[in-house]
């Protein structure tokens, strides 16, 4: 698991933000739910696409998309025979397809090298699609409204190979703000609200898996470092239906976080608001809830 460094800071700056945008592809999603899986599941594969139309495509652009379709939708690592079920391909044509992903980084082989996983290039693909989809505008003219409700700085972000990533993120016209870096900075999930909130709404068996392997470093004397205190703390977020960060990051930084559902009632993403406590104490951070659900619900809608 990767090392997190905290590099965002606090300044009195009004230089400009960049503008991200995202997209409500299913595939897109799909391949960050599950890009950070690392070993093999029990479960059976379900075939995402009908076998028979992978295998009568004429192009071979075509043939090899639809493979990748299989890998995503399947949502664990999955082996050669798997995959050659799932798409009626001969196994040698299959097999050059799937040297070739791995080659280019697209895919990659699990620990062990049965199984075939997402690539990091492939997950930085999903991550472009996201921030350049047409349906951004929608989501982040609702994201202004809710800063301009509530005079805050306010945020998307989504679970990415164990890690959270802003998608949009809508700065309050104050002076005191928070600086993050820019491209898709990873941030940690056990000290950051939407990174608690997404890892508590995990399927048990992936939030099982990534509690026992990722690292809960400390960033300051508040970061939650033991893992029985760290699921207990996910098992309340679930309860009451937002997730906050005490300070647990960044001194001086509070921040709080609802989940964002699809039609399916899915939690895919999250919309948070942080401040400094200077201005936002937790408690009146907290006040803000109810007027991020309605938000939320809104963004939610435009996902399939």
């Amino acid at each position: 698991m990767r090392q997190f460094v905290s590099c965002a800071r606090i300044s009195y700056d009004r230089g400009p933000l960049e503008q991200v945008k995202f997209s409500p592809h299913a595939l897109v999603h799909i391949i960050y739910r599950n890009a950070w899986l690392d070993r093999m599941s029990t479960r059976a594969l379900t075939l995402p696409v009908d076998a028979p139309e992978v295998a009568s495509e004429t192009s071979s652009t075509l043939k090899a998309f639809g493979v990748l379709e299989v890998l995503v939708r399947a949502g664990r690592a999955v082996t050669l025979s798997e995959l050659m079920q799932a798409t009626e391909l001969p196994k040698p044509t299959l097999h050059r397809t799937l040297a070739l992903f791995e080659e280019a980084g697209i895919l990659a082989r699990e620990p062990g090298g049965r199984a075939y996983i997402i690539g990091e290039r492939l997950s930085r693909f999903a991550l472009d699609v996201l921030r350049n989809d047409a349906a951004a505008a929608e989501r982040r003219t609702v994201l202004r409204r809710v800063v301009s409700e509530i005079a805050e700085t306010c945020n998307l972000a989504v679970l990415q190979k164990g890690a959270l990533i802003y998608l949009d993120r809508i700065e309050a016209p104050w002076p005191l703000r928070l600086h993050l870096p820019e491209g898709g900075v990873a941030l940690p999930l056990h000290c950051c609200a939407s990174g608690k909130l997404l890892l508590a709404h995990l399927p048990a068996a992936e939030r099982q898996h990534l509690l026992e392997v990722m690292p809960l470093q400390r960033f300051t004397e508040r970061t939650i470092t033991e893992r029985a205190v760290l699921e207990s703390e996910l098992d309340r977020i679930v309860s009451v239906g937002y997730a906050v960060d005490n300070e647990e990051y960044i001194l001086g930084v509070a921040c709080v976080a609802v989940p964002v559902r699809n039609r399916h009632d899915d939690v895919i993403t999250a919309i948070a608001v942080q401040a400094a406590t200077a201005r936002l104490p937790l408690m009146r951070a907290i006040e803000f809830v109810p007027r991020l659900r309605p938000a939320a619900a809104q963004i939610g809608s435009t996902f399939g």
